[in-house]
């Protein structure tokens, strides 16, 4: 959620900032008028609560000197503030109640890096890169034999069913087979490996509380995203950052222990419901997909240089496998509701002619932090809340896309890029079927 405290300081500044991502004035206005309510009636049922308990004194003093006309009148005078102060806290808390609801829906107050913009067509393009760029080749010009989609070339090397995926659990839940489940493991291999020793490697559960969805900010805006499981109060994670920033939920870290940096390979699980009838051909949709994801709790100070160092290791998982990509700053319209800040990358996929996302590095400053209570404590004894970042390295469905038409031979074999062979068994080629 956003800073409360910043919002009656700073009241111009937030809705300013707010009103870049779409939030009306108005708005932030009846969250104002609400936090003044609440706060008032909070008073008040303090106040009422400490007559009460000085009459109750008062009554235990008239008693123990047996003046009973005295006690009495305390007591029925001490009743009715009783009465009072249920009042004024019922009504306290129906209205602290509403102001958290209605801050559950406030996105993040941006970074003025952020260009403003309404949707995607306003992200504006960092830079990009190629293999041989540093030497000077230009961008690459792909052949006839690279311009299949991938759905086409993996029907003919065995490797992708998206048949029996639907028929085991519906369209856009794909089923990779022989070499294309190899080549999804060998991917998050890869990325673990490259990872380890900087980044503590995570397992979590694929199952969330609902508290822990609400932690991250994917509920409740995006609940009609999530797939839930109401039997038992739990949600699929869309992503392990929704596990990862509960891990610590509750909790006073040491400012000493700080960056703590994750990292966990997960299935992740979207519904998609906002894009119907987009994308549904091959893996560049789907409600299941693989991801390895990397996390920090850090402080303010080291915000920037863990934001820094999550894209770097993107951005390098991606030259090593020799995709061209870009590097996108996320706009106003276009960034999560949890989010600071935001940059994508997306792979240039010569079979679809596409740019792909397949990682979106962020910042969400104290923003998820204050949802889930993780705060560290400074050395001269205060408590802060935590920042949180994070980011994909990487998303694989679309790797794995990108990979099979960037790397497809003029036979329709694919020769993976040397870096996957340790995790390939060693064979880097993939032949079709009939070969």
């Amino acid at each position: 959620m956003i800073d409360l405290v910043q919002l009656r300081r700073e009241p111009d500044f937030v809705k300013a900032a707010l009103a870049r991502r779409g939030v009306s004035p108005a708005t932030m206005d009846e969250i104002i008028a609400l936090d003044v309510e609440h706060r008032e009636l909070l008073q008040e049922a303090e106040r009422l609560r400490a007559e009460v308990k000085f009459l109750s004194r008062l009554v235990g003093e008239a008693n123990r000197d047996k003046d009973t006309a005295t006690a009495a009148t305390l007591t029925e005078k001490s009743r009715g503030l009783g009465e009072n102060e249920r009042v004024a806290t019922e009504a306290m808390e129906r209205v602290g109640s509403k102001l958290r609801d209605e801050l559950l829906t406030i996105p993040n107050v941006p970074d003025p890096g952020v260009p403003d913009g309404v949707d995607e067509n306003d992200n504006v393009e960092l830079r990009r890169w190629w293999p041989g760029m540093d030497e000077g080749r230009p961008f690459p010009e792909f052949a006839d034999h690279q311009k299949v989609p991938h759905w086409d070339a993996a029907l003919e090397l065995g490797i992708l069913d998206l048949e029996a995926g639907a028929r085991i659990a519906g369209s856009m839940f794909p089923l990779f087979r022989g070499a294309g489940s190899r080549l999804i493991r060998s991917l998050s291999a890869l990325s673990l490996d490259r990872n380890a020793g900087v980044y503590e490697e995570i397992h979590p559960p694929t199952f969330a509380l609902t508290a822990t969805m609400m932690s991250t900010g994917h509920l409740p805006k995006s609940v009609d995203e999530m797939y839930g499981i109401e039997r038992d109060g739990l949600w699929a994670i869309p992503t392990a950052e929704v596990p990862l920033t509960s891990m610590h939920a509750d909790e006073i870290l040491d400012e000493a222990s700080l960056p703590i940096r994750l990292c966990a390979e997960t299935a992740c699980f979207r519904r998609e419901a906002g894009a119907a009838g987009r994308d549904t051909r091959g893996v560049l949709r789907v409600h299941e997909f693989d991801k390895v994801e990397l996390f920090a709790y850090c402080t303010p100070e080291q915000g920037s240089a863990a934001f820094d160092d999550i894209l770097a290791r993107a951005e390098s998982l991606l030259q090593e496998l020799g995709l061209t990509y870009r590097l996108l700053n996320l706009c106003t319209g276009d960034l999560g509701t949890s989010s600071a800040r935001t940059i994508d990358l997306e792979v240039f996929s010569p079979g679809v002619d596409r740019w792909l996302e397949v990682s979106s590095v962020s910042w969400f400053r104290d923003y998820q932090a204050r949802r889930a209570h993780v705060r560290y404590r400074t050395s001269d004894g205060t408590t802060a809340l935590v920042h949180t970042v994070n980011g994909s390295a990487l998303g694989w469905a679309r790797v794995w896309a990108a990979l099979i038409e960037t790397y497809r031979q003029k036979d329709g074999s694919v020769v993976l890029p040397e870096v996957l062979a340790p995790y390939m068994g060693k064979a880097r080629t993939i032949r079709p079927k009939a070969s």
